[in-house]
């Protein structure tokens, strides 16, 4: 059977959140919120309407998801993730496919955000043809993890 997709409802939200905290881990994220949390998170944005996931299935295997926001004039890609048996099929590239052309307007602007060390998605993202257009640098907070800035004299 082929891959289908479907949007999410409330009842996908446990293993929406079980998605979510894999990736999480995989892209080296710092979030450091539990599954339940994650859980509660996505259960507000999918009823408030604030954001619109899509499950692609196998069978009635969950193999990936997409969790984006839609504005009058772009659609923003928060979140997509392939299932860790599933990677290095074509899933990911079939399921950018799918919603570029059967769920997202062609005349919308197209945006999704990678963490700058996710050299793999950076390369998978450029291969679906999104371009460079901004880059976030920062500051940690002293003392926390990955903090990097400048030290002044003391």
């Amino acid at each position: 059977m082929g891959m289908t997709h479907r949007f999410a409802t409330a009842g996908d939200c446990p293993a929406l959140a079980e998605l979510n905290h894999q990736l999480i881990r995989d892209e080296g994220h710092r979030n450091a919120m539990t599954i339940a949390q994650l859980e509660a998170r996505m259960r507000q944005w999918l009823a408030s309407g604030e954001y619109r996931a899509v499950l692609f299935e196998d069978g009635t295997a969950v193999v990936a998801y997409a969790l984006f926001r839609e504005t009058e004039a772009e659609v923003h890609l928060r979140q997509f993730f392939v299932a860790r048996p599933r990677r290095r099929e074509g899933v990911g590239q079939r399921a950018m496919a799918d919603l570029f052309s059967r769920v997202w307007p062609r005349s919308k602007r197209l945006t999704v955000s990678v963490l700058a060390t996710n050299t793999p998605g950076i390369a998978f993202w450029r291969a679906m043809g999104y371009t460079d257009y901004d880059l976030t640098l920062e500051i940690a907070p002293r003392g926390s993890a990955g903090a990097a800035g400048p030290v002044p004299n003391d």
